[in-house]
């Protein structure tokens, strides 16, 4: 007897093969056959859905669901456009805070204001407690005076404007929030992600000294599961930073490693490991990431976050040790160190199979795809980050480096695999509106940008899910409709490729089934 009989669907199964059906069945948690397979089986459900469409489940390959349910319960102090208001809702919430303690604030962006923002600003209505104002890319923070007292003098900028290593620094000095904190951020973030569509998804990066909110953040996970708070399943990237020397046998080719040597692939349920999160650059928004030619109207070209040759030898030692690898590198330049240092690892050990991934690939110059696609790469994108963020991005790129951002076409053409993701919580995570995003590739403003990137529907549904899931290695699980794979699937109130671009965010979500249930 099946336990859930879809029918009169339009069922859009991603698979080549059997590419649409009416009917589906699912027991214990798996489909078991389309249409006639499993036309006249008994079962305990049939959901008749009027002509819904049905779609594999998305996948957001690259999240921050810590981050995203943290952030939504602090204060924000955006959309503000004048330095005044930013330091009314700091004296506001500070309030609230006990004396000497850590106050958190989101949504900080020095670009939109009407004057920069100093440690001595925030000093003057912090009321003795320790301030740090997040900056929206998650690159850089502004701290108070009380923060940069605790910080080794490299790390002090006297502004209290702090990036990357400094910002890392800074959060390192803030106390660590509980497991039981957490754990219940991570599920309030997980719930809008199944709201939306997702029925997996890949944290980018637990462990990491920009991003870490706790030594113990893995367990965090492990106990949102354990309590029924994690409603779809998540693969956790390790930050390379968490690695630490390991004296193995010299066949074994692992110089570091996490406890006991496990990496990618361990753990094949609702929660498991996966690739290594390796950092080379910073970030657009906060002009740390790392170009080969400057910033349009100064800043600068940004910043590696170490030296070539000691980013080179993280990514070998992660090769060589069995790693799936997740490169951010966001600048060309960056791209250029990554490809580097990837292309020696294949020749040092090759390993076809690895499926590394640069992540973001936000800036990526004509002669750098040949070489992606040589390396069998996916890209990891976030097409949310045009939408909401492509105006400043082209205005800094100049107009012939702003048709190489956040490519799709130039990807697709090169052999190089791309699956979508948010980043979330620092861009918009729909997934409905990033593959409108990946259409249209228009800002807010509605400028065009790198039009020739743009890509159909079609493929932008298979990043959301073939792509997603094979970056994931789920493929043999996830990412179709097929008869064995997981009841992983999201019903829509209307089919993606067959309304107008422009409608398709606003099409409605009606279910998410994970392995056959879509009760939350």
């Amino acid at each position: 007897m099946l336990c859930t009989r879809i029918t009169n669907a339009r069922v859009v199964t991603m698979d080549p093969a059997r590419p649409a059906a009416r009917e589906l069945g699912i027991w214990r948690g798996r489909i078991v056959g389309l249409d006639e397979e499993v036309a006249g089986l008994p079962a305990r459900r049939t959901l008749d859905l009027d002509g819904a469409t049905v779609l594999p489940g998305f996948i957001d390959a690259h999240v921050h669901l810590a981050w995203t349910g943290l952030k939504a319960e602090a204060p924000s102090v955006a959309p503000s456009r004048r330095a005044g208001d930013v330091l009314r809702v700091v004296a506001e919430a500070v309030k609230r805070a006990p004396a000497g303690g850590w106050v958190d604030f989101g949504g900080y962006d020095q670009r939109t204001l009407d004057r920069p923002l100093t440690a001595a600003d925030l000093d003057a209505v912090s009321a003795g407690r320790r301030v740090c104002l997040g900056h929206l890319s998650g690159h850089a923070c502004l701290v108070n005076s009380a923060v940069l007292e605790g910080l080794p003098a490299e790390a002090v900028r006297s502004d209290g404007f702090l990036a990357e290593g400094a910002m890392g620094a800074a959060l390192r000095s803030r106390p660590p929030h509980s497991l039981s904190e957490l754990a219940s951020a991570i599920g309030r973030a997980a719930r809008v992600c199944r709201s939306e569509g997702i029925t997996g998804c890949a944290e980018a990066g637990i462990g990491a000294r920009l991003f870490g909110h706790s030594p113990l953040e893995g367990a965090a996970f492990q106990l949102a599961r354990e309590t029924g708070r994690l409603p779809l399943r998540v693969q956790l990237m390790v930050a390379a930073d968490a690695l630490r020397p390991v004296e193995a046998a010299g066949q074994d080719t692992t110089s570091r490693a996490i406890d006991l040597g496990l990496r990618t692939g361990f753990g094949d349920g609702p929660l498991s490991l996966g690739a290594l999160k390796i950092f080379t650059d910073g970030g657009m928004m906060a002009r740390t990431a790392a170009l080969s030619s400057p910033y349009l109207g100064g800043g600068g070209s940004g910043q590696l976050m170490h030296e070539p040759d000691v980013l080179e030898d993280a990514i070998v030692a992660g090769h060589l040790a069995g790693w799936q690898l997740a490169v951010h590198a966001i600048g060309d330049r960056a791209v250029d160190v990554a490809l580097d240092a990837l292309e020696k690892a294949q020749r040092l050990r090759p390993r076809p199979e690895a499926r590394h991934r640069i992540e973001h690939a936000g800036l990526v110059r004509p002669d750098q795809l040949p070489r992606l696609g040589a390396l069998g790469m996916t890209v990891v994108v976030q097409p949310s980050f045009l939408r909401y963020y492509g105006d400043d991005y082209a205005t800094v790129m100049g107009e012939e480096r702003a048709d190489w951002l956040y490519r799709g076409r130039g990807f697709l053409d090169h052999g190089v695999r791309v699956a979508g993701s948010s980043d979330r919580p620092v861009a918009d995570g729909a997934p409905l509106r990033a593959i409108r995003f990946m259409v249209e590739r228009a800002s807010e403003s509605g400028r065009l940008i790198g039009a020739g990137e743009a890509i159909t529907v079609e493929e932008a549904l298979r990043a959301y899910t073939v792509e997603a899931a094979r970056a994931c290695h789920w493929e043999a699980d996830a990412g179709s409709l097929t008869a064995g794979k997981r009841a992983d699937l999201v019903v829509l109130g209307d089919d993606p490729r067959r309304v107008d671009v422009s409608r398709i965010a606003d099409i409605e979500v009606l279910r998410t089934f994970v392995e056959g249930d879509d009760a939350v």
